[in-house]
């Protein structure tokens, strides 16, 4: 290992959500209440620690729900699932336990409305991400994915256009979209809040402080995370190196070179022990907090699991 940095400095917000928190709740109590196995579809949360954890206490994890037998209890993801997949669950005769993201499911109902009305939805996001799937699914005939700037200045729809955004993405590069579509369309409606999360939101303004006075940033989360991947973007952007890492063993030697100040955070589906094992695993001399906002939100659990 590299000689220690001088300092960590924690980025806050980190780690858990309230949506994250949830859905694990959501498995844990399902398990409790229904014994093993429990069908999960898809990863609960994208992140690997998480998952192999409730593997281990019985959770299973599936792609499709072919794989579910009939009858049986299927979480749904935090991610949220089309319309299609809970008519084939019906189907199935599955036991359906919904892990969704309340604002996910918020922008679910964004676009049955916006559709319902007769508009273009444009939906920014990214293809073959599980959210945007599951939202393209609520209006498959009236929705376009927008996934960067140039699509934003070449797509062509009808007058009626309203637009919507995946949850976790990059907030700037979010509004440099929304600007593009708005210069074109100036009729175009969009949602009365944001549809990008609050945590995601946080995350990326407490490590935007945070990578400008650090030599090195290492984000803590799944490469399938897409919040955690928009916070190592963010940090290039503000001219520091950075690094996804799942725990501490991801960390290079070679990356602490003449590394005084470690910026670290992790993603909003990161368990946080795993940054007190990176911490540990720095050996830094002192540990500061840069902290931009304190979140107490929680969401109620599902009529399904609760006690």
């Amino acid at each position: 290992m590299a000689p220690a940095p001088h300092t960590v400095l924690l980025a806050a917000p980190r780690s858990f959500c309230a949506g994250v928190e949830r859905a694990i709740e959501i498995v844990e109590h399902a398990l409790a209440q229904r014994g093993r196995p429990v069908y999960v579809r898809k990863q609960i949360v994208h992140n690997a620690r998480v998952v192999a954890d409730l593997e281990r206490r019985g959770a299973v994890f599936v792609d499709e729900l072919t794989h579910v037998p009939r009858g049986a209890t299927v979480v749904f993801s935090a991610h949220g699932v089309s319309p299609a997949v809970r008519a084939e669950a019906g189907g199935r005769h599955l036991h359906v336990v919904d892990a969704t993201c309340p604002l996910v499911t918020k922008v679910h109902a964004e676009a049955r409305r916006f559709a319902g009305r007769g508009d273009t939805v444009l939906l920014i996001g990214h293809a073959g991400h599980e959210e945007v799937e599951g939202t393209l699914g609520e209006a498959p005939d009236d929705t376009i994915l927008v996934e960067n700037v140039e699509q934003a200045r070449t797509v062509t729809v009808p007058e009626r256009v309203s637009y919507l955004t995946q949850t976790t993405l990059s907030v700037d590069e979010t509004a440099r979209i929304v600007g593009v579509l708005r210069a074109r369309f100036p009729k175009l409606a969009g949602p009365a809040s944001d549809d990008i999360c609050y945590a995601t939101t946080n995350r990326q303004q407490a490590l935007s402080t945070v990578a400008e006075r650090s030599d090195l940033v290492l984000v803590i989360g799944s490469a399938n995370s897409s919040n955690s991947v928009r916070l190592v973007e963010l940090a290039e952007r503000a001219g520091t190196p950075a690094h996804l890492i799942d725990d501490a063993g991801d960390i290079r030697p070679e990356w602490l070179d003449g590394v005084r100040t470690v910026g670290l955070t992790a993603g909003a589906s990161a368990p946080p022990e795993l940054v007190d094992e990176v911490v540990a695993a720095l050996r830094p001399v002192r540990v500061l907090e840069h902290r931009t906002a304190t979140e107490d939100i929680r969401f109620t659990l599902p009529s399904s699991v609760r006690s």
